[in-house]
C-alpha cells in the first residue's frame, strides 16, 4: 500500500495505462499513491497491482492531502487530460508526465501551457515510443552512421476496429490523428528531425465524415527529405523507415528494429537488448526513469512547448481534424 506522506509519486488514473506505470514505478522501487475515480476500474487496478487506489477522483484527494507528491503521472482518460494536469497545475505540482496527446484542442494546449508558465512547471508528453529499445538502438546506430539523409512513414489507422467498439465515429475520427496517429508521427520527427518545410494532401473518407487518405513530403531541421502516407480505408499498419549513406533501418513493428545494409536487399532483424520493453510496457520504464530521475535522457522526453511548436504541423497535415 502507498502512504501519502511518503509517496514521491503521484499517479492520477487507475486504467489500463496506470497499470503500465504501476509496474514500473514498483520495478524503480518509487513510493507512490494513486487516484482514481470510478469503483470498478479502480477495483481491478487493485487487483492487479496489489496497490491501494484513493477513490473519488482527483478534486477530492487535493482536498484532503497532508501533502502531494512533487512527481506526478497522469494517466486518466483523453478527454480528462488537459483539466486534469490544469487541476495540478493550479495545486502546485512542479513535475508532470501527461499522457499523449496531453489535450484535445489548440485552445487546450494554449491554456495549458500558460499554466505551466505562469506556475513554474515542467509538463512533458509521454510519447513513449521515443524510449523504445529499438529507437535507442537506431540512434545509435544512424549516429555512427553520418546521420539521416531521408525517412519515410506510415499512420495508416483501422477505422473498423473504433466502429466495432461502438464509438461515435463522427467525433472518434476527428481526434484520432491528435489521439492516435501522433504516436507514430512524432516518432518519425523525433528520429529524423523537425520538419521546416511540408506539402501536405488529404482526401475525404468515403463512409465517413472525416479526411481519411494522407500524404506528404518535406524536409526536415537536419536536412533530411521525408514522405508519408496513410489510407485509413485500405489494408496498412504503422511504420517508420530510417535511411542512412549506410543503412536502412525499418520499424515494422515499430516495437523491432531491421536493417538493411548498403548494396545489398536482404533485411535483418537487429541485436537488440528487448528485456525492459518485454518485462514492461515498451518504451514504459526508461521514459518514467528519465522523467524522475532527470538523467540524460531527460531530453529526449516531450516537452509541453515542443508539442505545442508542433501542433501547426498536425493541424496542416490533419486539415482540421482536430
Amino acid at each position: 500500500m502507498s502512504d501519502n506522506l511518503k509517496a514521491e509519486v503521484m499517479l492520477v488514473g487507475a486504467g489500463g495505462m496506470a497499470i503500465d506505470y504501476a509496474k514500473v514505478l514498483k520495478g524503480l522501487h518509487r513510493n507512490f499513491v494513486v487516484v482514481g475515480r470510478g469503483e470498478d476500474s479502480a477495483r481491478k487496478f487493485e487487483e492487479k497491482t496489489g496497490v491501494e487506489v484513493r477513490r473519488g477522483g482527483l478534486e477530492k484527494f487535493l482536498a484532503s492531502a497532508d501533502r502531494l507528491p512533487p512527481y506526478a503521472i497522469i494517466a486518466v482518460n483523453v478527454p480528462q487530460l488537459a483539466s486534469t494536469c490544469e487541476a495540478l497545475l493550479k495545486s502546485g505540482v512542479k513535475n508532470i508526465l501527461l499522457e499523449k496527446p496531453g489535450a484535445t484542442s489548440i485552445a487546450d494546449f494554449q491554456s495549458l501551457r500558460q499554466s505551466a508558465l505562469e506556475n513554474h512547471a515542467s509538463v512533458s508528453i509521454a510519447y513513449n515510443r521515443r524510449f523504445y529499445a529499438s529507437t535507442r538502438a537506431a540512434k545509435k546506430f544512424i549516429a555512427e552512421d553520418g546521420g539521416v539523409t531521408s525517412f519515410n512513414f506510415e499512420f495508416t489507422e483501422w477505422l473498423h476496429v473504433f466502429e466495432n467498439l461502438g464509438r461515435d465515429m463522427s467525433k472518434t475520427t476527428h481526434r484520432l490523428f491528435l489521439g492516435n496517429s501522433t504516436h507514430v508521427v512524432d516518432m518519425a520527427f523525433y528520429m529524423g528531425g523537425e520538419p521546416t518545410e511540408i506539402i501536405c494532401y488529404k482526401k475525404p473518407s468515403s463512409t465517413y465524415n472525416c479526411k481519411a487518405l494522407f500524404a506528404g513530403a518535406g524536409i526536415s531541421e537536419r536536412g533530411a527529405l521525408f514522405s508519408y502516407q496513410a489510407n485509413w480505408e485500405a489494408p496498412g499498419r504503422w511504420s517508420v523507415e530510417m535511411l542512412t549513406s549506410k543503412r536502412r533501418y525499418i520499424f515494422r513493428p515499430l516495437e523491432k528494429l531491421q536493417i538493411q545494409q548498403m548494396r545489398t536487399v536482404k533485411v535483418d532483424f537487429a541485436d537488440v537488448d528487448y528485456s525492459l520493453d518485454t518485462e514492461y510496457k515498451p518504451g514504459l520504464y526508461l521514459e518514467t526513469k528519465a522523467f524522475l530521475d532527470s538523467d540524460e535522457n531527460f531530453v529526449d522526453l516531450c516537452s509541453l512547448d515542443e508539442q505545442c511548436a508542433r501542433l501547426p504541423i498536425y493541424q496542416k497535415m490533419s486539415d482540421g481534424i482536430f
